[in-house]
């Protein structure tokens, strides 16, 4: 019995660590964007979408799962790559990260209300508020 127990929560979080990453754009976004795009706006080496308007990155706070998830699958690099990353930009001038959410819900009434926001969520957690860029797995 108390095996089941411990089973239950470590399937769950097994799952999580799985789960897919919508990339998020205000439904006006109509930029196509590919993987590598995504990876230059949150890496601060792009500045605007593939037609030019501004864009406006949001990230997840750290700790929140799903950034995990993102920072892999997106970026190539882990979380603690990341902060390594935006601490010597930072450091030396040259980047400002982006604004950070403490939930996916923040980051979905974010970018619902910004036309040049972008962000990323569990792709359950999308709303109709939002459009998916790019569904990353």
């Amino acid at each position: 019995m108390f095996k089941k127990l411990l089973l239950i929560p470590a399937l769950t979080l097994s799952f999580m660590a799985f789960a897919n990453v919508a990339v998020i754009v205000h439904p006006s976004n109509a930029a196509t964007l590919s993987q590598d795009d995504i990876n230059k706006l949150f890496t601060g080496r792009a500045k605007s979408f593939t037609d030019g308007k501004a864009a406006e990155p949001v990230n997840l706070a750290e700790g929140v799962a799903i950034r995990a998830d993102f920072d892999q699958k997106a970026l190539g690099r882990s979380s603690s790559q990341m902060k390594a990353y935006w601490s010597k930009l930072v450091f030396t001038g040259k980047g400002t990260p982006p604004k950070e959410m403490a939930s996916e819900q923040e980051v979905l009434d974010a970018v619902a209300k910004n036309p040049a926001a972008i962000g990323y969520v569990s792709a359950g957690a999308v709303t109709g508020g939002v459009k998916v860029a790019l569904t990353l797995n």
